[in-house]
């Protein structure tokens, strides 16, 4: 985190980031990150990671006109609603990795990296989860 940023950032988070706590955000929408919203609690918040989860895309989905275009391009094509909410989240968590690509590149990874979750109906099939988080991985790039 550059010296400015470190001047805007509150004392409590400061004295958390001081002691070796990183800052995650627990939240991901296309509109954080296209009003560089993702950016800004970057410098004056000190995130440097992102958490999602399936309740956080179907609010940001739900509640936001940010994904109205690509819902009818993929509804076009042919998407079932299940291969379009997973489009979407691959689309925001790999937009939200290149943003914190810095930290991730200056930290060697501990920290600029944003969380992507399998599928919560294969919590009892290790074979289908790997897959799937592999599968995740691969398409996130």
């Amino acid at each position: 985190m550059s010296t400015a940023a470190l001047d805007r950032t509150p004392q409590p988070l400061l004295s958390l980031m001081r002691n070796g706590v990183s800052v995650w955000l627990d939240d991901l929408s296309r509109d954080r990150l296209t009003t560089g919203n993702l950016t800004e609690l970057v410098v004056t918040r000190g995130v440097v990671g992102v958490t999602t989860n399936p309740t956080i895309f179907q609010n940001a989905i739900g509640t936001s006109d940010a994904y109205a275009a690509d819902l009818a391009e993929l509804a076009a094509a042919g998407a079932d609603a299940e291969t379009a909410v997973r489009q979407l989240t691959v689309d925001d968590v790999s937009a939200a990795c290149d943003q914190l690509a810095d930290i991730a590149e200056s930290t060697d990874g501990v920290d600029g990296r944003v969380s992507l979750e399998v599928d919560p109906r294969l919590a009892l099939d290790t074979e289908a989860t790997v897959v799937q988080a592999r599968e995740l991985w691969a398409a996130v790039g």
